[in-house]
Order: structure tokens, then C-alpha cells, then sequence
């Protein structure tokens, strides 16, 4: 039987597909954060419950779906290693 992390991460990526498909001004970007807010928390819940197996397969579909602010997150790191 499924547990209730993994429905509720099934519904997360229902969610972020459907606000992807509604146009925005200003490219996603508010509701990518609130995908991020509400991810998460969701992320620690599905580790803490199914293990770090799962907890990868989630991140890693989380990762593909936010994919801009995770290339922007490692553009700012990199820059921020080769400074300092």
C-alpha cells in the first residue's frame, strides 16, 4: 500500500504541472518558491518515512520540475566558490 508521503508527492507534482501550464508575468518565479516552500518540508516527510531511496526518487523528480532555480542555485554557488 502507498503511504500518504508518496500520494502527497504525487499531488505536489500535479500541482506544479498544472501551475506551469497557467501563464504568468513574471515567469513562474512566485509560484516556483511557493512549489519550493510547500517541496521541502514534503521532501524530509517522504525521506522520513519511505527512506533515502525515496527520498532521492522524489528529489530528483522535484529537480527536474524546478529545474531554472536549481541551474541559477549552482550558477550562485559557483560564482560564490571562485570568489572567496
Amino acid at each position: 500500500m502507498m503511504n500518504l508521503s508518496l500520494i502527497l508527492a504525487c499531488l505536489w507534482a500535479i500541482l506544479a504541472n498544472v501551475l506551469a501550464m497557467i501563464p504568468s508575468r513574471n515567469n513562474h518565479w512566485r509560484r516556483a518558491a511557493f512549489l519550493v516552500v510547500i517541496g521541502v518540508p514534503l521532501l524530509g516527510y517522504v525521506t522520513y518515512q519511505n527512506g533515502p531511496w525515496w527520498g532521492l526518487a522524489v528529489l530528483a523528480a522535484g529537480m527536474s520540475v524546478l529545474r531554472w532555480p536549481v541551474i541559477y542555485l549552482g550558477r550562485w554557488m559557483l560564482r560564490f566558490v571562485k570568489v572567496r
